[in-house]
């Protein structure tokens, strides 16, 4: 057991949060959960307070999940993070890589930009071209840019009247004026959670869609199953996530008719369909993961005045 200070950001009384302070407690003998909602930046003095603790007298902090949803507002609490990370605090994952995921449309051009296979997907102010892209696509899924768990998209026939479409489109730019329409593909009724850590595949884990629901999350009725996918995922997986450079994460991938594509990779990777679906207790890897990489950084020298 080290005597690390490491501090999880997370939702207090979550699963995914409380067992993963645990298993940090169980190599550490330290427990503290930060809830962002309570915390407070000091710019003066540069600290960033949670109830008794400065956390940027911390070693390292580990974000497991930084709002109850995702948000404009997470990338305030992330800059806080930044504070803390200025100051030599080790943050699981890295600021910059989680802000380049919470922005769907962010993490969309970075795998895009590095040829990342996807569903087909246009995004637009536009009502009449997002129309237009419905009735092309003969069907398509609208994602608010921020969301998680399917909250808030909106899956529009494009066999509807103009009538239906214009209707439901209007009704989702209301809370979303940058449109991200996406092809609605046609799937085996599951897709697939790829877990990594330190870049490494961990395993893989399958999302069964409830029949009476178009997408496939839990939020929906949905249950996580057992799947052994292709080398041909893991390797699309693989690339995917490197881009990020996340310590943690996991990478929602399809499997269509012709080849896989990737839905996204996650800023926050869940930890409940990893241990339910693949039998994977992703805590206390984690938690084994960091307490190494601080460990392999005070062996070179870094971080030794917080020694």
């Amino acid at each position: 057991m080290t005597e690390r200070k490491i501090g999880v950001v997370g939702i207090p009384g979550r699963w995914s949060t409380e067992t993963l302070a645990d298993a940090v407690a169980e190599r550490t003998g330290f427990r503290l959960v930060v809830d962002m909602r309570e915390v407070e930046l000091d710019l003066a003095t540069r600290r960033l307070l949670f109830k008794d603790w400065n956390l940027c007298d911390l070693d390292a902090l580990i974000v497991k999940k930084i709002g109850e949803t995702y948000t404009p507002n997470i990338l305030d609490r992330l800059e806080l993070l930044k504070v803390a990370q200025a100051q030599g605090v080790r943050v699981f994952s890295r600021v910059e890589c989680i802000l380049r995921l919470v922005d769907r449309l962010s993490c969309t051009v970075a795998l895009r930009n590095s040829a990342i296979p996807m569903p087909d997907t246009r995004v637009t102010e536009s009502l009449s071209v997002a129309a237009r892209t419905v009735r092309e696509f003969g069907g398509a899924v609208l994602k608010p840019l921020y969301s998680t768990k399917a909250r808030g998209m909106c899956a529009i026939d494009g066999r509807a009247s103009d009538e239906e479409i214009d209707a439901a489109i209007g009704e989702f730019q209301r809370y979303n004026p940058m449109m991200y329409v996406q092809r609605k593909l046609d799937l085996p009724g599951r897709d697939l959670g790829l877990v990594f850590l330190g870049g490494e595949y961990l395993g893989c884990y399958a999302r069964i869609g409830h029949g009476a629901a178009w997408n496939t999350t839990i939020h929906s009725g949905g249950h996580y199953a057992p799947y052994s996918p292709s080398a041909a995922v893991i390797d699309l997986a693989a690339r995917a996530q490197r881009i990020f450079g996340m310590d943690y994460t996991t990478v929602d991938v399809a499997e269509t008719a012709e080849d896989p594509v990737v839905f996204e990779v996650s800023a926050f990777g869940g930890f409940r369909g990893a241990f339910e679906g693949a039998g994977i207790n992703v805590a206390r890897l984690y938690a084994r993961h960091v307490v190494r990489q601080l460990d392999v950084s005070a062996g070179n020298g870094l971080g030794a005045a917080r020694q």
